[in-house]
């Protein structure tokens, strides 16, 4: 019933061909070139982008030829088993072996001597436990039988005044959040491990601690507004009271997604509300510093995603090389050969990217070589896209025509990765940032008010920026909330990747 709901939803927007409704729902899991069009003749499938000797040869040598043996898969990493090392976060105990000293004879040989090893045995083991644990303290009383008073024993040191600590509403921000876990389920989970903790408690503890990191997320807007490439883009999103900023004729609602890279740091942004992703990154830019030149902007086309021509603030536009891609990969099964011909030119030039990624270029070193390497084949391609409208060689209302017209339309912007130092090819990495947003959107279906959508706005992105830069997620919203009065002072100095750093000068001071 969802697939015939989704299906007739797709077919009245009028903005789904069947061609494409098939692809959407019957097509390649993933978009790579074998995957769309098959193996190239002559191509062993076990190692790509090889061609079979034996093509091409004569009978007689293909006779000669033996057979080749199949050779064994690497194994990729992150794959098996979890060793010791995988679990920085876990409690280290020492275990020491009694009656062993430094140099002291072998208990098994007459002669020997025992010396510790550098590196001990290890041994992991795993424990389940309740998200949200309790103590209850049974503080002794005695009572006057003249007078009357009550006299009770003092709270172990360490207590605290508050029943719901700091680390109860950074664990909640982690699973409402976070993992997209609704509260109605986190009531249920408390419920078997008989520590009840309501859908109302949740949402007050929440929103006390949205108050306290506050400081923290209009510093990380600020820090996000100096990047020098920022990617925006958003999705739909619902919130039920409404909001009180509506505008003008526009009904729906959006959470914009921003990723800015400054330095050496990725910042990622919620932002939910009837803007859309532009408006939102014009909001977002106001905060730069005005002696910074213009950063780069990576989105898509939409003109949702865009500025305009009617904003205050310059950006150096680039748009999505895998959405053009994505247009000519839905009609691969009218026109196979067109397709695989732009398919196998952009694989060298992400090819090109992934290598010089991989050797860690910088940006003008990146600049030189795609111009070097990639140049000729984005160039050629150049040609063979303008001669396959200019020479009647496709129809131009067709789908390969109006993918063709795309891609030259927004030439200019899908390749200014070879004419701007640092310019990204796709949107990729604001897909992802925003796949927090849709899973909370999935699992939870809306926002219940704006104050809703404010608070999981802030917590998504320092919980997600704290990610990006290999920051922990609850320590950092703990340490953000034990110390709130120095994070409203000097917010800067309590962003995820440097507020340990403050938190180790705090504690060599004290």
């Amino acid at each position: 019933m969802d697939t015939l709901a989704f299906v007739t939803q797709e077919l009245e927007s009028k903005q789904t061909s069947i061609q494409r409704l098939k692809f959407m729902l019957f097509g390649p899991k993933t978009e790579s070139t074998e995957a769309v069009c098959g193996q190239t003749p002559g191509q062993d499938p076990q190692k790509p982008g090889q061609v079979d000797s034996s093509v091409g040869a004569t009978d007689g040598e293909q006779e000669t030829q033996q057979p080749k043996e199949p050779q064994p898969k690497e194994k990729v990493p992150g794959h098996g088993r979890n060793g010791a090392r995988n679990y920085p976060g876990a409690d280290h105990v020492r275990v020491t072996l009694a009656g062993m000293e430094s140099g002291a004879p072998c208990p098994e040989c007459p002669n020997g001597k025992v010396y510790p090893q550098r590196e001990p045995a290890t041994l992991v083991r795993v424990k389940g436990v309740a998200p949200f644990a309790a103590t209850v303290y049974e503080l002794e009383r005695w009572r006057c039988n003249l007078c009357g008073e009550v006299f009770t024993a003092p709270a172990p040191d360490g207590v605290g005044s508050e029943k719901y600590g700091e680390t109860v509403a950074a664990m909640l921000g982690m699973l409402r959040y976070g993992s997209g876990l609704p509260m109605h389920r986190i009531e249920k989970l408390q419920q078997g491990f008989r520590i009840p903790l309501p859908v109302s408690t949740q949402w007050e503890i929440l929103l006390e601690a949205a108050e306290l990191l506050l400081p923290a997320y209009e510093e990380l807007v600020r820090q996000a507004a100096q990047g020098e490439v920022i990617h925006n883009d958003d999705t739909t999103m619902r919130i039920l009271g409404g909001t009180t900023n509506q505008k003008e004729g526009r009904k729906g609602i959006y959470t914009s997604a921003i990723l800015s890279n400054h330095g050496n740091h990725r910042i990622a942004l919620f932002l939910t509300g009837h803007n859309h992703a532009g408006e939102n990154l014009e909001a977002v830019l106001r905060h730069r510093a005005e002696d910074l030149a213009a950063p780069i902007q990576m989105c898509d086309a939409l003109a949702a995603n865009s500025m305009g021509e009617a904003g205050e603030l310059d950006t150096i536009l680039a748009h999505c090389l895998t959405h053009a891609r994505r247009r000519f990969v839905e009609v691969e099964g009218r026109f196979p050969e067109e397709v695989r011909h732009l398919l196998e030119s952009l694989k060298v030039v992400y090819r090109n990217d992934a290598r010089a990624n991989q050797e860690g270029m910088d940006p003008p070193a990146r600049l030189n070589f795609h111009q070097q390497e990639s140049g000729p084949v984005v160039k050629d391609l150049e040609t063979w896209l303008r001669d396959q409208i200019e020479e009647r060689k496709v129809e131009p209302n067709s789908g390969l025509g109006q993918a063709i017209t795309y891609m030259r339309k927004h030439w200019k912007e899908l390749t200014l990765f070879l004419h701007q130092p640092g310019a990204p090819l796709d949107n990729t990495a604001a897909e992802r940032v925003i796949k927090r947003a849709i899973m909370h959107r999935k699992n939870s279906l809306f926002y219940k008010t704006e104050t809703g959508a404010r608070t999981g706005d802030s917590f998504m992105s320092l919980i997600h920026t704290a990610e990006l830069n290999g920051a922990q997620p609850f320590d950092y919203l703990v340490a953000i909330q034990r110390n709130r009065a120095l994070v409203e002072e000097n917010p800067e100095e309590w962003m995820p990747w440097n507020y340990g750093d403050t938190v180790t000068g705090l504690d060599l001071a004290s």
